[in-house]
């Protein structure tokens, strides 16, 4: 490997780093601002959404000028493609978590009423599988990241649970029928997180290992 390419993917790498503490600090808030139920945490993070937005783009470009300069092979070009999917991937998530913090936001104007306990879990459960995903890039954990493959068929059971509770809920309590349905929204969002920090995993593993296992059922 080259000098120029050594130094090229180290601030690759950094980048994408900072943009994933960006995004799991987003997560965080966006989850806050739901159980403690504070929209002033929530409007921080949907204007904290445009620095996201624009530092993916920037390492999208960063990713294509690599490829570009070095044409670089074997494990170094598995790098490269995996930067620049899972980029994209971090993006969504923060995107995700704005629509969980709008979903504060319409919230307050409603009658409150507690957050389900299994929204709960599924926040904690998705918000671990991106920091478990991050981890496993950082270090190259090809385990690591199946591991965050594997949480995913849990976090998808508890959301179709959480799906039944809330609609049961709905002809117990019509009148509390919006509240209950941005708490459906919420829960959709949160199982899309967990998709995304899948996708990640599964990007993981290919830079790791070599090996393409998305849309495999086999893990």
């Amino acid at each position: 490997m080259s000098k120029h390419l050594h130094t090229d993917l180290q601030s690759l790498e950094r980048n994408l780093l900072a943009l994933g503490a960006r995004v799991e600090e987003a997560v965080r808030l966006s989850i806050a601002a739901l159980s403690q139920k504070r929209v002033d945490i929530a409007e921080e993070v949907i204007a904290g959404d445009r620095e996201i937005d624009l530092t993916e783009v920037a390492l999208e470009e960063e990713c294509l000028k690599v490829l570009a300069l070095h044409q670089p092979v074997a494990g170094d070009l598995r790098f490269v493609t995996a930067c620049m999917k899972i980029t994209n991937d971090l993006e969504r998530i923060g995107d995700l978590s704005v629509n969980i913090s709008r979903r504060v936001r319409a919230l307050s104007k409603w009658d409150p009423l507690p957050v389900p306990s299994l929204l709960s879990e599924m926040a904690e459960g998705s918000t671990a599988m991106v920091q478990s995903a991050i981890e496993a890039f950082v270090n190259e954990n090809g385990e690591k990241a199946r591991e965050v493959m594997r949480d995913d068929d849990h976090i998808d059971a508890m959301h179709k649970r959480c799906l039944r509770d809330l609609m049961d809920q709905m002809k117990a309590s019509p009148e509390s029928i919006n509240t209950l349905m941005l708490y459906s929204a919420v829960s959709r969002h949160l199982e899309r997180i967990a998709d995304h920090a899948t996708n990640i995993a599964e990007d993981v593993v290919y830079m790791a290992d070599g090996d393409i296992v998305r849309h495999q059922r086999e893990i």
